[in-house]
């Protein structure tokens, strides 16, 4: 039950929260904002906000906004030219996970030489020391999903190897993480709902990982409580600030949970599956995987008391038997809408896993040392089979 805690981020939590930004002290001369190749942030007026936020502090700026829904490491060594040729001293992320964790990376490579994939440990990654410490990092999150605002890794994609891998340093944490919930309403109800259960993943994985602590026990179930409670209702309706509220504190928390604890092997059979189909959500193809793969752990009958107090802290407070969480875990995706959720319509095809299977026990294979069931090859495309529509 032992573990080891360092979460420097300082958070600046709740409505009104990024008004405060020009008072903080963390900030450099020159910004680099880091935003999605989407147009939220600025049909919303959230840049416009952040760039007034900047200026108070009397701070420069220059806006690179090219970063995809899953990101690219070509994308994020662009994003490290970018930031050296505008002489950028920190780096603010504006935006969900997939910008936040594109913003760490190239806060890595804006200041240290070669690939991204030279730091890379797993895959074909070559495992090189990180030389320079990377630039300081602002996270403004507008989705409540990845908890990347408040942890010390990021996520990115290699196309050229379809690798879908994480890099995860103490230096990577953000100096100030910024859950402003009036961001976060705009986010429409399925990106919500897909975020969300993001969010959800990371404690539920956590809570029965085989690496469950005092600690990790104590965000977690506290994340799956404000999370499983009150996304739907935040998917049903954006401007319950209530919700949206209890839904990014659960987030954090989640992120926390990664920091004194792991997650487990959905992510990795989920990053496969997002590797060789980038046009997928992550949040959506976890949604997919999930009554197959908690099921699949259910049936081997190895921590049933752990899975009775997430159904409890979901919502069903008279539930006695594991079985009762799968029970909970589909009324949510029903009343969320997702349940439906078709990996066949973003392309995916059964001939695929074998080869998903490999991947996600390969460059991602670290997770599956966090599993209190161990899965072979034939188990993950057996949950693979389970979950296609």
């Amino acid at each position: 039950m032992g573990f080891t805690m360092y979460v420097p981020t300082k958070i600046l939590f709740g409505q009104g929260a990024l008004d405060n930004l020009h008072k903080e002290d963390c900030l450099g001369v020159n910004a680099m904002i880091v935003l999605s190749n989407g147009v939220s942030a600025k049909k919303y007026g959230y840049l416009d906000k952040v760039e007034e936020q900047l200026s108070l502090a009397k701070v420069n700026y220059a806006v690179f906004d090219k970063v995809q829904a899953n990101p690219l490491k070509d994308t994020v060594m662009e994003g490290a030219k970018f930031c050296r040729e505008n002489k950028c001293d920190f780096i603010v992320a504006l935006g969900g996970g997939s910008v936040i964790d594109s913003a760490k990376a190239i806060a890595v490579m804006a200041v240290n030489d070669g690939d991204l994939w030279d730091y890379i440990a797993s895959g074909t990654g070559k495992g090189q020391p990180i030389t320079n410490k990377p630039l300081p990092i602002v996270a403004i999150s507008t989705t409540a999903g990845t908890g990347s605002e408040a942890d010390a890794g990021c996520v990115i994609t290699n196309p050229e190897t379809n690798e879908k891998v994480g890099l995860k340093t103490p230096d990577i944490f953000p100096v100030l993480c910024v859950e402003d919930i009036n961001l976060q309403k705009s986010v429409p109800p399925k990106f919500t709902a897909y975020q969300g259960f993001d969010a959800l993943s990371h404690s539920l994985e956590g809570y029965i990982s085989k690496f469950a602590n005092l600690m990790s026990d104590m965000y977690a179930i506290t994340a799956i409580e404000n999370v499983g409670r009150y996304l739907a209702r935040a998917v049903n309706n954006g401007n319950d600030l209530e919700a949206r509220e209890h839904v990014a504190f659960g987030n954090i928390l989640s992120g926390t949970v990664m920091c004194v604890g792991t997650t487990s092997s959905q992510h990795s059979l989920e990053h496969a599956l997002s590797a060789y189909h980038p046009e997928l959500p992550h949040g959506a193809g976890l949604i997919m995987l999930s009554r197959a793969y908690f099921g699949n752990i259910i049936k081997h009958n190895v921590c049933p008391e752990r899975f009775i107090q997430m159904a409890k802290a979901m919502g069903m407070e008279n539930a006695t038997k594991a079985e009762d969480f799968l029970t909970v875990l589909e009324k949510l995706l029903e009343e969320c809408h997702v349940a439906d959720l078709k990996m066949s319509d973003y392309g995916i095809t059964p001939d695929e896993f074998p080869k998903m299977a490999d991947n996600a026990m390969g460059p991602m294979g670290g997770l599956f040392a966090c599993d209190r069931v161990q899965l072979t090859k034939e188990d993950c495309i057996a949950i693979y089979q389970q979950s296609y529509k």
